[in-house]
């Protein structure tokens, strides 16, 4: 059951990104964009499309990649909250983003600075949620390669951070500053 938990956590991830970005493409803003600054984005995908072959797999009885590191019900199910911490986190930052919100850097675009809600708390509260959930879904599912995913996607959230508060310091200057004095990048 704990591992249909990680599945379903995955969908509803894409989920919320999906709605997020057809509600404010109705509006007319484009809020993907991904590869569209840096090409190397799109070597990602492959990976994720694995991720989420390990992860259904394990849940529905298919053949599976990697072996587990250790296996306990009874801790699965406290890991759980791990997965549900994160996903409520990228919800509440979601409503936070309002119509800022954006996948990948968009400097012709960028909306407003967003300091409130999720964003008073975190720099970053999206990332913050994200390795959340895939912390919590190696607890859920202990498999050496989605451990992998998790030190991997760690370095690549830093390395989009950083690229992320370039931009923000070239759109946003002493307002970006003054933000990043009073909140810090994580929790």
């Amino acid at each position: 059951m704990v591992r249909y938990i990680g599945a379903a956590t995955l969908v509803l991830l894409i989920i919320l990104v999906l709605t997020r970005t057809f509600q404010l493409k109705r509006v007319g803003i484009k809020a993907i964009q991904f590869g569209e600054k840096d090409k190397k984005d799109f070597l990602i995908l492959p990976f994720a499309f694995l991720l989420f072959y390990i992860v259904f797999a394990s849940a529905f009885g298919l053949p599976e990649l990697g072996g587990e590191l250790f296996n306990n019900e009874f801790t699965g199910w406290i890991r759980v909250a791990a997965c549900v911490m994160g996903i409520l986190l990228f919800i509440y930052a979601l409503i936070s983003f309002g119509i800022s919100f954006r996948v990948g850097l968009d400097e012709d675009h960028p909306g407003e600075l967003v300091t409130t809600g999720a964003f008073s708390i975190s720099r970053n509260p999206i990332y913050t949620a994200f390795g959340l959930v895939l912390t919590g879904i190696f607890f859920v599912i202990p498999n050496w390669i989605i451990l992998i995913y998790v030190f991997a996607g760690i370095w690549l959230f830093k390395r989009q951070i950083l690229l992320e508060e370039q931009s923000l310091k070239g759109i946003y200057g002493e307002k970006y500053a003054a933000y990043c004095k009073k909140v810090r990048r994580f929790l």
